[in-house]
């Protein structure tokens, strides 16, 4: 597994490709399977990525580099960055808050 430090919050592998991604978030932990990747749009400064059952909204700056990461289905987790440092100046890409929706059943008329 790779962490790139500087140039992204979040860790990469690109040796294998992993299972899933891993969002960790203040109360919950989700794990959810690359099987069930839809798809990411966004811009620079939030990315949302949909799975089959739920939809995952990452907020930021400098989110391209997520995007892409997305695309190639490389990223192993997503966290929000600790209080304290939300505010605290730093370079390059910066995730401040990750959210995870679970998508509702809709039926069919």
């Amino acid at each position: 597994m790779e962490s790139v430090g500087n140039e992204r919050p979040w860790p990469i592998d690109r040796e294998r490709r992993p299972y899933g991604v891993r969002v960790v978030l203040p109360k919950r932990t989700y794990v959810l399977p690359w099987a069930q990747f839809l798809y990411a749009e966004g811009a620079p400064d939030t990315v949302r990525a949909v799975f089959s059952m739920h939809d995952v909204v990452v907020t930021g700056c400098g989110l391209e580099a997520l995007l892409a990461d997305f695309a190639a289905q490389v990223v192993t987790v997503l966290q929000m960055l600790p209080r304290a440092e939300h505010f605290a100046p730093a370079p390059g890409p910066r995730v401040v808050a990750v959210e995870v929706r679970r998508m509702e059943e809709r039926g069919f008329s």
